[in-house]
């Protein structure tokens, strides 16, 4: 953690969320904000389903087994979870939360389902950005090109896709992402807006009673 300045005043992290249909480019531009801001990191799923070549326990996931995640539901372990082709995945409550005391953020690449939960457990730490695309032709020629998919499944996604899209009134903010540069320049603004909002600096009230002091 980097050494505070004098004048840097203590806050509390928050939780970003980032949700969108397949293809907007969700996962791009959450991997283009980690590397431009060493002040969030993301979060790491608890799994069942078994490590595949080159994944690392605690960094990728942390791998459990049907067992073992059921304890952690059963304790309240878990912030969110869902099904997914046969295996559970999950997000641990305890990094989390001592992320966001120690003034971290965290991000989260999750669908609107995973959002809904994480709102019913800690609204007051969860900021929510929905991810649009720039247009169904744009969404549709993404999808073709990323894996090269047969048409079958390309309309599934598609209409998957729009089935997402409905949900996008339930998010704090929306931004369409056509030009990667731009989108990121957008999440950043967000991130910087809700780090200076007055009830998450918790040190806040400190430093103008300190202030204060020094005009007295």
């Amino acid at each position: 953690m980097t050494q505070k300045s004098a004048h840097q005043i203590n806050r509390r992290g928050l939780l970003l969320v980032l949700s969108s249909p397949s293809g907007a480019g969700k996962t791009t531009l959450s991997r283009a904000l980690l590397e431009a801001d060493a002040g969030i990191t993301i979060s790491v799923s608890v799994t069942t389903r078994k490590p595949r070549p080159g994944e690392v326990e605690g960094r990728d996931y942390y791998f459990t087994d049907a067992a073992g995640y059921a304890a952690m539901e059963t304790r309240g372990d878990l912030l969110e979870g869902a099904r997914v082709f046969g295996n559970s995945y999950g997000t641990p409550r305890k990094p989390v939360e001592s992320a966001i005391a120690a003034g971290r953020d965290v991000l989260f690449d999750i669908d609107w389902q995973g959002a809904q939960q994480l709102a019913e457990k800690m609204a007051g730490d969860l900021v929510r950005v929905f991810i649009l695309p720039p247009s169904g032709a744009t969404l549709e020629a993404r999808l073709r090109n990323r894996n090269q998919d047969p048409a079958d499944v390309v309309a599934r996604r598609m209409a998957e896709a729009s089935a997402e899209l409905s949900h996008w009134a339930e998010y704090d903010y929306v931004l369409v992402n056509e030009k990667l540069d731009e989108g990121l320049a957008g999440l950043r603004a967000i991130l910087t807006a809700e780090r200076l909002r007055r009830d998450r600096q918790s040190g806040l009230s400190a430093f103008v009673r300190e202030l204060q002091k020094g005009l007295g």
